[in-house]
């Protein structure tokens, strides 16, 4: 049997087509956009696809990547394309991976979005970077992963017993990484979700597992099953913790997991972090939900790749909107890409299929781009395959 290309995705729709179907599901970013804002709650809409302040950093994320174009290189016979990628000691067969997003367990229709999303990553081998903020317990969603490779993303909260307890439940679940996120201990100015007077997890939604922990459990005078509202109000009391390089030395020595620190932009921080017992770094602007009026993560990935030097792998996101940008991350230096919004429009309308169709076209895309422009590995990409555009009007 001929081997079989993530780009062969194109085929199987064409295929449909000659036996008179198209597909269900949007094939590009936008339309998936404004399909999505017609399915989801106008409170949800505005937490997934809302930014901070006037949305500026947001748009500069996705904006960036216009900044910089491919060189084809030609008469290379790219006939395969190798896409897989070494990171803490696993092969993964793509270097996608599902960013955390807080509420993605409200953007299906089932209310189980997280658990949708654990299944599309076992169907494409697309690592999850499972979130503190669920639905569903983590050990569910480990379950539902299979044999695909989790990560749990931690919001440290300022009780260290209840921090300890989230990471030895992650390790006993078996996801693969710590992801400690920096930059959200406060919430940013968000004027989207303030103009829906909606916080979801003050609504009790998106802390099972808060409330599933038997730590937290133990702080409360009544079950949260009981007593949801004072759950809720505990919570709010402990979620937000500002992460320093003390808190580094601790959860260093308290789990074996490699330690990924999200947020981290600026190379000084990037090489200090891996001093520091960190195991890996991920340039994030958090889509341009939490600071506005900064650069676009794109803008500070060369930067931190260059401090790093090999040391440990990369991982990135914000702004990445098609396979194409996930492509010239990559030859900007990453290691690995991380897909967000697109994939909780795609469950909004399709749940966990609109979620492989997401991931499906992102991987033909890129793999497609590869063919074309004639570089067969990802170790054929690098900065010296990118060139910037020319921007404004020609005279």
């Amino acid at each position: 049997m001929a081997e079989r290309s993530y780009g062969d995705y194109q085929l199987e729709i064409y295929g449909g087509g000659l036996r008179g179907h198209v597909p269900a599901l949007p094939m590009t970013f936008d339309e998936m956009e404004r399909r999505a804002q017609s399915a989801l709650p106008p409170s949800i809409w505005s937490y997934v696809a809302g930014g901070a302040g006037d949305e500026r950093t947001q748009r500069a994320n996705a904006d960036a990547f216009g900044g910089w174009g491919l060189v084809p290189r030609m008469m290379v016979g790219a006939t395969s394309r190798d896409l897989t990628v070494e990171m803490f000691g696993m092969t993964l067969p793509t270097p996608l991976f599902l960013c955390p997003v807080g509420v993605i367990g409200l953007c299906a229709q089932d209310g189980h979005g997280d658990l949708a999303t654990a299944r599309a990553a076992a169907r494409t081998g697309v690592p999850m970077v499972a979130s503190t903020l669920t639905v569903d317990p983590m050990e569910d969603l480990a379950a539902a992963l299979g044999d695909t490779p989790g990560l749990f993303q931690l919001y440290t909260p300022n009780d260290r017993e209840l921090a300890e307890s989230l990471v030895r439940r992650a390790e006993k679940a078996g996801y693969r990484a710590i992801v400690v996120t920096l930059d959200t201990w406060v919430t940013g100015w968000r004027p989207r979700d303030l103009s829906t007077a909606n916080f979801p997890q003050l609504r009790g939604n998106c802390i099972a597992n808060y409330t599933s922990d038997p730590v937290f459990r133990s702080h409360l005078n009544a079950t949260p099953e009981d007593d949801l509202a004072a759950a809720t109000g505990y919570w709010a009391g402990v979620f937000g913790h500002a992460f320093t390089w003390d808190d580094l030395d601790w959860l260093r020595g308290l789990t074996d997991l490699p330690i990924v620190l999200k947020g981290i932009c600026h190379p000084d921080d990037a090489r200090r972090a891996l001093d520091a017992g960190a195991d890996g770094i991920y340039v994030s602007t958090h889509g341009g939900r939490q600071a506005n009026g900064g650069l676009s993560s794109l803008e500070m990935l060369p930067d931190v790749v260059d401090a790093v030097d090999g040391r440990a792998p990369v991982l990135f996101d914000s702004g990445v909107r098609s396979g194409t940008d996930a492509v010239l991350a990559l030859a900007m230096g990453a290691t690995a890409v991380g897909v967000g919004r697109p994939y909780a429009y795609g469950l909004a309308l399709g749940g966990e299929d609109g979620i492989v169709h997401v991931l499906r076209s992102f991987l033909a895309e890129a793999d497609l781009l590869m063919a074309v422009d004639g570089y067969p590995s990802l170790a054929s990409l690098d900065r010296s395959a990118l060139r910037p555009t020319v921007r404004g009007p020609r005279p």
